[in-house]
């Protein structure tokens, strides 16, 4: 999960760059870069940390011109942070171009080998947008006529590579010289919406990941880019679209309406907010089935994601809604961050209790989801010693039991607390007394509530069912391997093969796609 931004303005966009970055700082907080075009100059500004952090007034000034690109990283490997893989990426051969890529390519590998071997291109880090980048470039200059392009040939440059690469993947990106360019891939896992504004010197255009960065830097939103479909605005201001897949399918990631995404955003024509209401309604309809409500006196949400889900199950129930935790926001994301141990120290310095909420009373915790179970514990932990009587937890989305490859950090079945344990097990893990899930039919419906179009959604992380039908068991174990520094998760289970054979009858039984 990354922040994506590109805006073609009348006036220098590095100011409407650092504001957007500012609104979609959730979307990443591990780095952040501005690169912006100034006639065929690019100028270009990256660095670890927030917004904030990384661009002080030098810097802003650094970057003139009425183009620009930028981005917020939230690494997809779990490691620590890594300077050579901040983003803009640039290449200079056989254009310039800088982009930005939210996503993550599942066949980056064969990517890699195939531009050393065949395109004879240089890869520099372990980034796969680096690799999106290089194939971009090299598709780009086979399309092109000569060492000149046009629209058309821009579009058949993304059209190859949506043949070539395979995964989730929104980018824009700056072409020197020519203008902006933007797309999503086939499956349109990634969010990616853009729209414009009228001035009186001319029309300017915004593309991002979010269309609250649309509302908050003033510009009126046209649409989503569609799964398969390159934008182009050129160096007069002048708009273009083309269909570049062969066959699309709208397959957005349903993880984004869960936690991912701002509430205030709308994105693939879905409130997020509002399908974050109904998300509650059903899941009070499940929590009638497992407890008693006389016996719960209170609900309170972990904040903030899981809040108008909470809000929305607490009228349905009946019951008062609470806000029984005080969250700290000067620190980070837990999900996000990349150590176990700095995740499970940074809980209690994030959330503090209102003890007056849980003294004395059964309280029903509400939170979006429930992937590793850490922060769950601790919080289940500290409504306990503020005096709760009887902990429930409920968790607005399904059990995470799948790794998520599209990029989300949680690529590994030894940090998802659901995997391999009944809903039994994970209440004891988190030290609940009654656990409540939301059935993946459920969320599937009420996201689809707002936009009955979306028919089929990215739910691999609940189902191990991957849209992009290049997943399997070899390649999850290969994921493992690489991400615990070894070549091959498969050499650690040789001894009985058991580990192996789990996760092949997990996606059997799930019906993943071969």
């Amino acid at each position: 999960m990354c922040g994506i931004l590109g805006v073609v303005a009348t006036t220098p966009v590095n100011q409407l760059l650092y504001d957007g970055l500012m609104v979609l700082q959730h979307r990443g907080q591990d780095a952040a870069g501005i690169a912006t075009a100034e006639g065929n100059t690019f100028h270009l500004h990256k660095g670890p940390g927030l917004v904030r952090d990384v661009f002080r007034t030098r810097n802003m000034r650094a970057l003139p011109g009425n183009w620009g690109i930028g981005h917020v990283r939230y690494p997809t490997a779990g490691s620590a942070y890594n300077f050579a893989e901040a983003q803009p990426f640039y290449v200079n051969s056989p254009f310039g171009i800088v982009l930005g890529h939210n996503g993550n390519l599942t066949n980056a590998e064969q990517l890699k080998d195939e531009m050393f071997r065949l395109d004879r291109r240089h890869i520099n880090t372990n980034s796969d947008s680096e690799v999106l980048l290089n194939v971009l470039a090299h598709e780009l200059q086979n399309s092109a006529h000569g060492y000149e392009l046009d629209v058309e040939s821009i579009f058949d440059a993304v059209a190859g590579v949506h043949r070539r690469c395979r995964g989730a993947y929104a980018v824009v990106a700056l072409i020197a010289g020519y203008g902006l360019l933007a797309f999503r891939d086939p499956h349109g896992i990634r969010p990616l919406v853009y729209g414009k504004n009228e001035t009186e010197e001319g029309t300017e255009y915004l593309v991002s990941s979010e269309s609250v960065a649309l509302d908050t830097l003033g510009f009126q939103m046209i649409r989503d880019v569609e799964p398969g479909e390159a934008i182009f605005i050129d160096l007069n201001h002048q708009f273009h679209s083309r269909q570049c897949a062969q066959q699309p399918v709208y397959a957005p990631c349903i993880f984004e309406h869960v936690y991912l995404a701002r509430p205030d955003s709308v994105i693939d024509g879905v409130s997020v907010y509002e399908a974050r209401l109904a998300m509650g309604e059903s899941l009070a309809e499940k929590v009638k089935q497992h407890i008693p409500v006389d016996e719960i006196d209170v609900v309170i949400p972990i904040p903030d994601s899981s809040r108008p889900a909470a809000m929305q199950l607490a009228q349905a129930l009946g019951i008062p809604f609470r806000e029984g935790f005080v969250k700290n926001r000067y620190v980070g994301r837990t999900f996000i961050m990349p150590g176990q141990a700095m995740r499970k120290k940074s809980v209690r310095q994030k959330l503090n209790t209102c003890g007056h909420e849980f003294r004395g009373k059964r309280v029903l915790l509400v939170d979006d989801s429930i992937v590793r179970g850490t922060t769950s514990r601790e919080i289940v932990e500290m409504a306990r010693a503020a005096g709760a009587l009887k902990v429930y937890f409920a968790s607005a989305a399904p059990p995470v039991r799948f790794p998520n490859v599209y990029g989300i950090d949680m690529p590994t079945r030894s940090e998802l607390i659901a995997t391999g344990r009944t809903d039994e097990g994970i209440a004891q893990e988190i030290g609940a007394d009654a656990l409540v899930y939301q059935d993946l039919e459920a969320l599937k419906a009420a996201v689809r509530s707002m936009n009955p179009n979306l028919t089929v959604f990215d739910a691999s992380c609940f189902d191990g069912c991957y849209v992009t039908g290049d997943v399997d068991a070899d390649y999850l174990d290969a994921v493992e391997g690489r991400r615990a520094g070894k070549a091959s998760a498969k050499s650690e289970d040789d001894g009985d093969g058991k580990a192996s054979q789990q996760l092949v009858l997990q996606l059997a039984e799930s019906g993943v796609r071969d």
